[in-house]
Protein backbone atom coordinates (compact mmCIF):
# COMPACT_ATOMS: atom_id res chain seq x y z
CA UNK A 1 0.00 0.00 0.00
CA UNK A 2 2.76 2.40 0.93
CA UNK A 3 4.64 1.46 -2.20
CA UNK A 4 1.63 2.29 -4.39
CA UNK A 5 1.16 5.59 -2.50
CA UNK A 6 4.78 6.51 -3.11
CA UNK A 7 4.36 5.71 -6.79
CA UNK A 8 1.24 7.90 -7.09
CA UNK A 9 2.94 10.71 -5.21
CA UNK A 10 5.90 10.51 -7.54
CA UNK A 11 3.59 10.71 -10.56
CA UNK A 12 1.84 13.77 -9.13
CA UNK A 13 5.17 15.48 -8.44
CA UNK A 14 6.37 14.65 -11.95
CA UNK A 15 3.17 16.11 -13.46
CA UNK A 16 3.49 19.28 -11.43
CA UNK A 17 7.17 19.61 -12.33
CA UNK A 18 6.42 19.29 -16.05
CA UNK A 19 3.50 21.72 -15.90
CA UNK A 20 5.61 24.58 -14.48
CA UNK A 21 6.99 26.99 -17.05
CA UNK A 22 10.80 27.26 -17.20
CA UNK A 23 10.73 30.88 -16.02
CA UNK A 24 8.58 30.06 -13.00
CA UNK A 25 10.72 27.06 -12.15
CA UNK A 26 13.95 29.02 -12.14
CA UNK A 27 12.74 31.97 -10.09
CA UNK A 28 10.25 30.42 -7.69
CA UNK A 29 10.64 26.65 -7.44
CA UNK A 30 14.39 26.18 -7.65
CA UNK A 31 15.25 29.76 -6.57
CA UNK A 32 18.24 29.83 -8.85
CA UNK A 33 20.51 32.86 -8.59
CA UNK A 34 20.28 35.22 -11.55
CA UNK A 35 23.20 35.22 -13.93
CA UNK A 36 25.81 37.84 -13.06
CA UNK A 37 27.00 39.74 -16.09
CA UNK A 38 30.06 41.88 -16.75
CA UNK A 39 29.78 44.67 -19.31
CA UNK A 40 32.82 46.45 -20.75
CA UNK A 41 32.96 49.81 -22.51
CA UNK A 42 35.81 51.44 -24.43
CA UNK A 43 36.01 54.60 -26.53
CA UNK A 44 37.16 52.38 -29.42
CA UNK A 45 34.40 49.83 -28.87
CA UNK A 46 31.29 49.04 -30.91
CA UNK A 47 27.73 49.07 -29.58
CA UNK A 48 26.90 46.14 -31.89
CA UNK A 49 29.54 43.94 -30.28
CA UNK A 50 29.16 41.56 -27.34
CA UNK A 51 30.14 44.05 -24.62
CA UNK A 52 32.95 41.82 -23.38
CA UNK A 53 36.48 42.84 -22.47
CA UNK A 54 37.62 41.57 -25.87
CA UNK A 55 34.73 43.19 -27.74
CA UNK A 56 33.56 46.15 -25.65
CA UNK A 57 30.67 48.53 -26.24
CA UNK A 58 31.29 52.17 -27.01
CA UNK A 59 28.56 54.37 -25.51
CA UNK A 60 26.74 55.18 -22.29
CA UNK A 61 23.54 55.15 -24.35
CA UNK A 62 24.07 51.45 -25.03
CA UNK A 63 24.70 50.81 -21.33
CA UNK A 64 21.51 52.66 -20.34
CA UNK A 65 19.48 50.23 -22.46
CA UNK A 66 20.58 47.26 -20.35
CA UNK A 67 18.53 46.05 -17.36
CA UNK A 68 21.09 45.38 -14.66
CA UNK A 69 20.71 42.50 -12.21
CA UNK A 70 22.12 42.08 -8.70
CA UNK A 71 25.85 41.49 -8.90
CA UNK A 72 26.26 42.81 -12.42
CA UNK A 73 29.45 44.74 -13.13
CA UNK A 74 29.98 47.64 -15.50
CA UNK A 75 33.56 48.48 -16.52
CA UNK A 76 34.62 51.66 -18.33
CA UNK A 77 38.14 51.66 -19.77
CA UNK A 78 40.52 53.77 -17.73
CA UNK A 79 41.65 57.00 -19.41
CA UNK A 80 38.87 56.93 -22.01
CA UNK A 81 36.13 59.58 -22.24
CA UNK A 82 32.46 58.60 -22.34
CA UNK A 83 29.84 61.26 -23.09
CA UNK A 84 26.35 61.34 -21.62
CA UNK A 85 24.59 60.59 -18.34
CA UNK A 86 24.73 57.05 -16.97
CA UNK A 87 21.35 56.30 -15.38
CA UNK A 88 20.64 53.59 -12.81
CA UNK A 89 16.94 53.64 -11.97
CA UNK A 90 14.09 51.54 -10.57
CA UNK A 91 14.20 47.99 -11.86
CA UNK A 92 17.97 48.00 -11.63
CA UNK A 93 18.27 46.96 -8.02
CA UNK A 94 21.15 45.23 -6.36
CA UNK A 95 20.85 43.06 -3.25
CA UNK A 96 22.75 42.86 0.00
CA UNK A 97 26.28 41.48 -0.52
CA UNK A 98 25.80 41.36 -4.32
CA UNK A 99 25.79 45.02 -5.27
CA UNK A 100 25.80 46.33 -8.79
CA UNK A 101 29.33 47.64 -9.47
CA UNK A 102 30.22 50.52 -11.80
CA UNK A 103 33.95 51.21 -12.09
CA UNK A 104 37.01 51.53 -14.35
CA UNK A 105 39.26 48.82 -15.74
CA UNK A 106 42.79 49.01 -17.03
CA UNK A 107 45.03 51.97 -16.21
CA UNK A 108 43.65 55.08 -14.55
CA UNK A 109 40.13 56.39 -14.14
CA UNK A 110 37.58 56.41 -16.94
CA UNK A 111 36.09 59.87 -17.57
CA UNK A 112 32.30 60.16 -17.67
CA UNK A 113 31.52 63.52 -19.26
CA UNK A 114 28.01 64.68 -18.42
CA UNK A 115 28.56 67.93 -20.34
CA UNK A 116 25.51 70.05 -19.41
CA UNK A 117 23.83 67.36 -17.30
CA UNK A 118 24.83 64.88 -14.60
CA UNK A 119 27.50 62.28 -15.22
CA UNK A 120 25.71 59.60 -13.14
CA UNK A 121 22.15 59.49 -11.80
CA UNK A 122 21.11 56.79 -9.33
CA UNK A 123 17.34 56.83 -8.78
CA UNK A 124 15.08 54.57 -6.70
CA UNK A 125 17.82 51.96 -6.46
CA UNK A 126 19.46 49.78 -3.82
CA UNK A 127 22.91 48.26 -3.33
CA UNK A 128 24.90 50.04 -6.02
CA UNK A 129 28.65 50.74 -5.84
CA UNK A 130 30.28 53.55 -7.85
CA UNK A 131 34.07 53.68 -7.68
CA UNK A 132 37.32 54.69 -9.38
CA UNK A 133 35.86 57.16 -11.90
CA UNK A 134 36.31 60.76 -12.97
CA UNK A 135 33.06 62.70 -13.44
CA UNK A 136 33.30 65.81 -15.56
CA UNK A 137 30.84 68.58 -16.43
CA UNK A 138 30.94 71.49 -18.84
CA UNK A 139 31.56 73.90 -15.99
CA UNK A 140 29.44 75.84 -13.52
CA UNK A 141 29.51 78.90 -15.82
CA UNK A 142 29.72 77.07 -19.13
CA UNK A 143 26.29 75.50 -19.43
CA UNK A 144 26.16 72.69 -16.88
CA UNK A 145 22.93 72.74 -14.87
CA UNK A 146 23.20 69.61 -12.72
CA UNK A 147 25.04 67.60 -10.07
CA UNK A 148 27.98 65.38 -10.93
CA UNK A 149 26.67 62.31 -9.15
CA UNK A 150 23.01 62.44 -8.09
CA UNK A 151 21.73 59.83 -5.59
CA UNK A 152 17.95 60.15 -5.37
CA UNK A 153 15.43 58.09 -3.35
CA UNK A 154 17.94 55.27 -3.02
CA UNK A 155 19.55 53.18 -0.29
CA UNK A 156 22.71 51.22 0.39
CA UNK A 157 24.79 53.15 -2.13
CA UNK A 158 28.60 53.07 -1.93
CA UNK A 159 30.70 55.81 -3.52
CA UNK A 160 34.48 55.51 -3.47
CA UNK A 161 37.51 57.08 -5.14
CA UNK A 162 35.90 59.62 -7.46
CA UNK A 163 37.15 62.90 -8.90
CA UNK A 164 34.20 65.23 -9.62
CA UNK A 165 34.39 68.68 -11.21
CA UNK A 166 32.61 71.11 -13.49
CA UNK A 167 29.02 70.90 -12.25
CA UNK A 168 26.84 73.89 -11.41
CA UNK A 169 25.14 72.23 -8.46
CA UNK A 170 27.00 69.80 -6.20
CA UNK A 171 29.80 67.48 -7.18
CA UNK A 172 28.00 64.72 -5.25
CA UNK A 173 24.38 65.21 -4.22
CA UNK A 174 22.46 62.84 -1.93
CA UNK A 175 18.72 63.51 -1.69
CA UNK A 176 16.07 61.59 0.31
CA UNK A 177 18.27 58.52 0.51
CA UNK A 178 19.61 56.27 3.27
CA UNK A 179 22.64 54.15 4.05
CA UNK A 180 24.93 56.03 1.69
CA UNK A 181 28.68 55.56 2.18
CA UNK A 182 30.99 58.12 0.52
CA UNK A 183 34.79 57.84 0.77
CA UNK A 184 37.88 59.21 -0.97
CA UNK A 185 36.01 61.65 -3.18
CA UNK A 186 37.74 64.76 -4.58
CA UNK A 187 35.24 67.49 -5.49
CA UNK A 188 36.35 70.76 -7.04
CA UNK A 189 35.24 73.53 -9.43
CA UNK A 190 31.58 72.89 -8.69
CA UNK A 191 28.97 75.53 -7.91
CA UNK A 192 26.65 74.93 -4.98
CA UNK A 193 28.88 72.53 -3.03
CA UNK A 194 31.49 69.84 -3.21
CA UNK A 195 29.23 67.32 -1.42
CA UNK A 196 25.62 68.05 -0.45
CA UNK A 197 23.23 65.87 1.57
CA UNK A 198 19.58 66.85 1.93
CA UNK A 199 16.06 65.59 2.45
CA UNK A 200 12.59 67.07 2.53
CA UNK A 201 12.99 70.41 4.27
CA UNK A 202 12.63 70.09 8.07
CA UNK A 203 11.94 66.37 7.76
CA UNK A 204 15.08 64.98 9.36
CA UNK A 205 14.01 61.37 8.81
CA UNK A 206 13.77 61.79 5.04
CA UNK A 207 17.52 61.34 4.52
CA UNK A 208 19.38 59.23 7.04
CA UNK A 209 22.40 57.07 7.86
CA UNK A 210 24.97 58.88 5.73
CA UNK A 211 28.74 58.44 6.02
CA UNK A 212 31.24 60.85 4.44
CA UNK A 213 34.89 60.06 5.12
CA UNK A 214 38.35 60.89 3.76
CA UNK A 215 36.97 63.33 1.19
CA UNK A 216 38.36 66.66 -0.05
CA UNK A 217 36.12 69.55 -1.12
CA UNK A 218 38.20 72.37 -2.57
CA UNK A 219 37.82 75.28 -5.00
CA UNK A 220 34.03 75.04 -5.24
CA UNK A 221 33.44 78.75 -5.89
CA UNK A 222 29.65 79.17 -5.97
CA UNK A 223 26.66 78.84 -8.27
CA UNK A 224 26.07 81.69 -10.73
CA UNK A 225 22.28 81.17 -10.66
CA UNK A 226 21.61 81.05 -6.90
CA UNK A 227 20.90 84.68 -6.09
CA UNK A 228 18.75 84.26 -2.97
CA UNK A 229 20.74 81.82 -0.84
CA UNK A 230 24.23 80.54 -0.08
CA UNK A 231 26.46 78.58 -2.47
CA UNK A 232 30.12 77.61 -2.65
CA UNK A 233 30.06 75.20 0.30
CA UNK A 234 32.56 72.44 0.89
CA UNK A 235 30.43 69.74 2.55
CA UNK A 236 26.87 70.53 3.70
CA UNK A 237 24.16 68.31 5.21
CA UNK A 238 20.57 69.44 5.76
CA UNK A 239 17.16 67.94 6.62
CA UNK A 240 18.80 64.66 7.54
CA UNK A 241 19.76 62.49 10.52
CA UNK A 242 22.47 60.09 11.66
CA UNK A 243 25.28 61.59 9.61
CA UNK A 244 29.00 61.07 10.23
CA UNK A 245 31.54 63.32 8.51
CA UNK A 246 35.15 62.51 9.37
CA UNK A 247 38.71 62.93 8.10
CA UNK A 248 37.57 65.40 5.44
CA UNK A 249 39.07 68.69 4.30
CA UNK A 250 37.41 71.78 2.89
CA UNK A 251 39.40 74.70 1.52
CA UNK A 252 39.14 77.73 -0.78
CA UNK A 253 35.41 77.30 -1.29
CA UNK A 254 32.88 80.11 -1.72
CA UNK A 255 35.06 82.74 -3.36
CA UNK A 256 32.58 83.44 -6.19
CA UNK A 257 29.15 83.42 -4.54
CA UNK A 258 27.25 85.97 -6.70
CA UNK A 259 25.38 87.80 -3.94
CA UNK A 260 25.51 89.51 -0.60
CA UNK A 261 23.82 87.85 2.36
CA UNK A 262 24.14 84.52 4.10
CA UNK A 263 27.08 82.66 2.69
CA UNK A 264 28.87 79.32 2.44
CA UNK A 265 30.82 77.37 5.06
CA UNK A 266 33.53 74.74 4.72
CA UNK A 267 31.79 71.87 6.56
CA UNK A 268 28.39 72.32 8.20
CA UNK A 269 24.84 71.14 8.76
CA UNK A 270 21.34 72.59 9.23
CA UNK A 271 17.91 71.14 10.11
CA UNK A 272 19.72 67.95 11.05
CA UNK A 273 19.76 65.52 13.98
CA UNK A 274 22.58 63.36 15.32
CA UNK A 275 25.35 64.67 13.08
CA UNK A 276 28.99 64.11 14.06
CA UNK A 277 31.76 66.11 12.39
CA UNK A 278 35.18 64.93 13.58
CA UNK A 279 38.88 64.86 12.69
CA UNK A 280 38.32 67.35 9.84
CA UNK A 281 40.21 70.43 8.60
CA UNK A 282 38.48 73.50 7.17
CA UNK A 283 40.72 76.37 6.08
CA UNK A 284 40.99 79.39 3.80
CA UNK A 285 37.29 79.29 2.92
CA UNK A 286 35.73 82.47 1.62
CA UNK A 287 32.52 84.35 0.93
CA UNK A 288 31.45 87.05 -1.50
CA UNK A 289 32.40 90.70 -1.09
CA UNK A 290 29.99 91.94 1.54
CA UNK A 291 28.56 88.45 2.05
CA UNK A 292 28.21 86.59 5.33
CA UNK A 293 29.66 83.38 6.72
CA UNK A 294 32.68 82.02 4.83
CA UNK A 295 33.67 80.11 7.95
CA UNK A 296 35.19 76.78 8.87
CA UNK A 297 32.48 74.76 10.63
CA UNK A 298 28.86 75.45 11.55
CA UNK A 299 25.97 73.93 13.46
CA UNK A 300 23.21 75.99 11.89
CA UNK A 301 19.45 76.44 12.24
CA UNK A 302 17.43 73.48 13.47
CA UNK A 303 20.38 71.26 14.41
CA UNK A 304 19.84 68.91 17.36
CA UNK A 305 21.90 66.33 19.29
CA UNK A 306 25.01 66.91 17.19
CA UNK A 307 28.72 67.35 17.82
CA UNK A 308 31.83 68.88 16.28
CA UNK A 309 34.99 67.38 17.78
CA UNK A 310 38.73 67.03 17.09
CA UNK A 311 38.61 69.49 14.19
CA UNK A 312 40.94 72.26 13.03
CA UNK A 313 39.78 75.54 11.50
CA UNK A 314 42.18 78.23 10.34
CA UNK A 315 42.36 81.42 8.29
CA UNK A 316 38.78 81.32 7.08
CA UNK A 317 37.20 84.64 6.15
CA UNK A 318 34.30 83.86 8.47
CA UNK A 319 34.28 82.44 11.98
CA UNK A 320 36.00 79.19 12.80
CA UNK A 321 32.93 77.69 14.49
CA UNK A 322 29.48 79.11 13.79
CA UNK A 323 26.67 78.52 16.29
CA UNK A 324 23.65 79.80 14.41
CA UNK A 325 19.87 79.77 14.52
CA UNK A 326 17.87 81.52 11.81
CA UNK A 327 14.25 82.66 11.96
CA UNK A 328 11.86 79.97 10.73
CA UNK A 329 14.13 77.05 11.55
CA UNK A 330 13.01 74.27 13.87
CA UNK A 331 14.47 74.43 17.38
CA UNK A 332 18.26 74.32 17.84
CA UNK A 333 18.90 72.02 20.82
CA UNK A 334 21.46 69.93 22.71
CA UNK A 335 24.64 70.34 20.68
CA UNK A 336 28.31 69.94 21.63
CA UNK A 337 31.54 71.53 20.37
CA UNK A 338 34.64 70.04 22.03
CA UNK A 339 38.38 69.44 21.59
CA UNK A 340 38.66 71.70 18.54
CA UNK A 341 41.10 74.42 17.47
CA UNK A 342 40.48 77.71 15.69
CA UNK A 343 43.44 79.75 14.49
CA UNK A 344 43.11 83.26 13.07
CA UNK A 345 39.59 82.84 11.73
CA UNK A 346 37.24 85.70 10.90
CA UNK A 347 39.95 88.16 9.92
CA UNK A 348 38.03 89.55 6.95
CA UNK A 349 34.38 89.28 7.99
CA UNK A 350 33.19 92.02 10.34
CA UNK A 351 31.08 89.47 12.17
CA UNK A 352 33.88 86.91 12.26
CA UNK A 353 35.81 85.54 15.20
CA UNK A 354 37.02 82.22 16.45
CA UNK A 355 33.42 81.59 17.50
CA UNK A 356 30.38 83.50 16.27
CA UNK A 357 27.00 83.08 17.97
CA UNK A 358 23.88 84.33 16.20
CA UNK A 359 20.13 83.89 16.64
CA UNK A 360 17.77 85.80 14.37
CA UNK A 361 14.65 84.08 15.72
CA UNK A 362 14.71 86.42 18.76
CA UNK A 363 13.34 83.50 20.81
CA UNK A 364 15.58 81.88 23.43
CA UNK A 365 13.38 78.75 23.42
CA UNK A 366 14.49 78.19 19.82
CA UNK A 367 18.19 78.28 20.74
CA UNK A 368 19.06 76.10 23.73
CA UNK A 369 21.66 73.91 25.37
CA UNK A 370 25.08 74.28 23.81
CA UNK A 371 28.05 72.68 25.56
CA UNK A 372 31.34 74.24 24.44
CA UNK A 373 34.32 72.74 26.25
CA UNK A 374 38.01 71.92 25.92
CA UNK A 375 38.53 74.00 22.79
CA UNK A 376 41.43 76.29 21.95
CA UNK A 377 40.63 79.56 20.17
CA UNK A 378 43.59 81.66 18.99
CA UNK A 379 43.07 84.88 17.03
CA UNK A 380 45.89 87.35 16.61
CA UNK A 381 43.72 89.96 14.82
CA UNK A 382 40.05 89.48 15.72
CA UNK A 383 38.02 88.37 18.72
CA UNK A 384 37.94 84.97 20.31
CA UNK A 385 34.13 85.06 20.74
CA UNK A 386 31.68 87.33 18.97
CA UNK A 387 27.97 87.55 19.76
CA UNK A 388 25.55 88.97 17.22
CA UNK A 389 23.21 91.59 18.71
CA UNK A 390 19.97 90.36 20.33
CA UNK A 391 20.94 86.69 20.02
CA UNK A 392 18.76 85.30 22.80
CA UNK A 393 19.58 81.82 24.04
CA UNK A 394 19.36 79.46 27.03
CA UNK A 395 21.68 76.90 28.52
CA UNK A 396 24.94 77.87 26.79
CA UNK A 397 27.96 76.73 28.83
CA UNK A 398 31.70 77.21 28.21
CA UNK A 399 34.08 75.08 30.28
CA UNK A 400 37.81 74.33 30.21
CA UNK A 401 38.56 76.35 27.07
CA UNK A 402 41.54 78.52 26.16
CA UNK A 403 40.67 81.86 24.56
CA UNK A 404 43.54 83.91 23.11
CA UNK A 405 43.04 87.07 21.06
CA UNK A 406 44.92 90.22 20.13
CA UNK A 407 42.73 92.65 22.07
CA UNK A 408 39.01 91.93 22.27
CA UNK A 409 38.58 88.48 23.73
CA UNK A 410 34.80 88.68 23.85
CA UNK A 411 32.61 91.02 21.84
CA UNK A 412 29.12 92.03 22.97
CA UNK A 413 26.98 90.70 25.78
CA UNK A 414 27.31 87.09 26.87
CA UNK A 415 23.90 87.39 28.59
CA UNK A 416 23.30 84.42 30.91
CA UNK A 417 25.88 82.12 29.36
CA UNK A 418 27.96 80.25 31.93
CA UNK A 419 31.75 80.51 31.70
CA UNK A 420 33.88 78.55 34.15
CA UNK A 421 37.45 77.23 34.31
CA UNK A 422 38.42 78.90 31.03
CA UNK A 423 41.76 80.58 30.41
CA UNK A 424 41.70 84.09 28.89
CA UNK A 425 44.90 85.54 27.44
CA UNK A 426 45.31 88.82 25.57
CA UNK A 427 48.23 88.87 23.13
CA UNK A 428 48.56 92.64 23.45
CA UNK A 429 47.55 93.37 27.03
CA UNK A 430 48.68 90.14 28.67
CA UNK A 431 46.90 90.74 31.94
CA UNK A 432 43.11 90.87 31.76
CA UNK A 433 40.48 90.84 34.47
CA UNK A 434 38.65 87.54 34.76
CA UNK A 435 35.76 86.31 36.87
CA UNK A 436 36.21 83.96 39.84
CA UNK A 437 36.87 80.41 38.67
CA UNK A 438 38.53 81.63 35.46
CA UNK A 439 42.24 82.05 34.60
CA UNK A 440 44.58 84.62 33.11
CA UNK A 441 47.58 82.39 32.36
CA UNK A 442 49.89 82.49 29.35
CA UNK A 443 49.24 79.06 27.74
CA UNK A 444 52.80 79.03 26.43
CA UNK A 445 52.02 77.84 22.92
CA UNK A 446 54.94 77.02 20.65
CA UNK A 447 54.09 79.15 17.60
CA UNK A 448 57.43 78.92 15.79
CA UNK A 449 56.14 76.36 13.30
CA UNK A 450 54.43 78.26 10.47
CA UNK A 451 53.13 75.21 8.64
CA UNK A 452 49.52 74.26 9.19
CA UNK A 453 48.34 70.77 8.23
CA UNK A 454 46.33 70.41 5.04
CA UNK A 455 45.79 66.67 5.42
CA UNK A 456 43.79 65.05 8.19
CA UNK A 457 46.45 62.41 8.79
CA UNK A 458 48.64 65.23 10.15
CA UNK A 459 46.21 66.28 12.90
CA UNK A 460 47.60 63.89 15.49
CA UNK A 461 51.06 65.49 15.20
CA UNK A 462 49.86 69.11 15.11
CA UNK A 463 51.36 70.28 18.40
CA UNK A 464 51.32 74.06 18.08
CA UNK A 465 48.61 74.44 20.72
CA UNK A 466 49.66 71.70 23.09
CA UNK A 467 49.61 72.82 26.73
CA UNK A 468 53.00 72.31 28.37
CA UNK A 469 53.22 69.42 30.78
CA UNK A 470 54.36 71.83 33.51
CA UNK A 471 51.51 74.30 32.95
CA UNK A 472 48.86 74.70 35.66
CA UNK A 473 46.33 74.50 32.85
CA UNK A 474 46.98 70.77 32.72
CA UNK A 475 44.98 70.17 35.88
CA UNK A 476 43.12 73.33 36.92
CA UNK A 477 39.84 72.80 35.10
CA UNK A 478 36.69 71.11 36.29
CA UNK A 479 35.78 67.44 36.12
CA UNK A 480 32.80 67.68 33.78
CA UNK A 481 31.82 64.06 34.19
CA UNK A 482 31.53 64.16 37.95
CA UNK A 483 30.15 67.67 38.24
CA UNK A 484 27.73 67.78 35.31
CA UNK A 485 27.48 64.18 34.09
CA UNK A 486 29.07 65.20 30.76
CA UNK A 487 30.78 62.29 29.05
CA UNK A 488 33.81 64.10 27.62
CA UNK A 489 35.59 61.13 26.05
CA UNK A 490 39.08 59.95 26.89
CA UNK A 491 41.24 61.65 24.26
CA UNK A 492 42.27 65.20 23.38
CA UNK A 493 42.59 66.83 19.95
CA UNK A 494 45.77 64.87 19.15
CA UNK A 495 44.36 61.55 20.30
CA UNK A 496 46.40 61.59 23.51
CA UNK A 497 44.83 60.82 26.88
CA UNK A 498 42.99 63.92 28.10
CA UNK A 499 43.53 64.96 31.74
CA UNK A 500 40.26 64.91 33.64
CA UNK A 501 40.70 68.56 34.63
CA UNK A 502 42.71 69.74 31.63
CA UNK A 503 42.08 73.10 29.98
CA UNK A 504 42.24 73.53 26.22
CA UNK A 505 42.17 71.06 23.34
CA UNK A 506 45.68 69.56 23.42
CA UNK A 507 47.60 67.87 26.23
CA UNK A 508 49.73 64.75 26.30
CA UNK A 509 53.38 64.47 27.08
CA UNK A 510 55.99 66.79 25.63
Amino acid sequence: MLKNLDTKLALVITYLFLSISPGTLSSQTLKMKPKINAYYLSSTGNDDSAGTIANPWKSIKKMNAVSLNPGDKVFFKGGDIFSGSLIVNSGRLGKRNISILITSYGKGKAILDGDKSAAIKIKNSSFVTIQNLQLKGAGRKNGNTSDGLLILNSDHITVDDLDVSGFRNAGVSVYTSSFVHITKVETHQNGFAGIAVSGVYQNKASCTNIYIGYCNAFNNPGSPVILDNHSGNGIVAGSCSNVLIEYCTATNNGRDMPRKGNGPVGIWCYEADSVTIQHCISYLNKTSAGGGDGGGFDLDGGVTNSVIQYCLSYQNQGSGYGIFQYAGASAWLNNIIRFNISENDGEVSEAGAGIYIWNSSEDSMQFQNCSFYNNTIYNRKGAAINYAPLSKRKGFVFYNNIFVAAESLLKRNKLNDIFFANDWWSIKNKSVQVNPGEFNIDPGFNLTDDLNPTSCDKLASFNRYKVAASSPLQNSGIDLTNMFDIATGVNDFNGDPAPVKGIGACFGKE
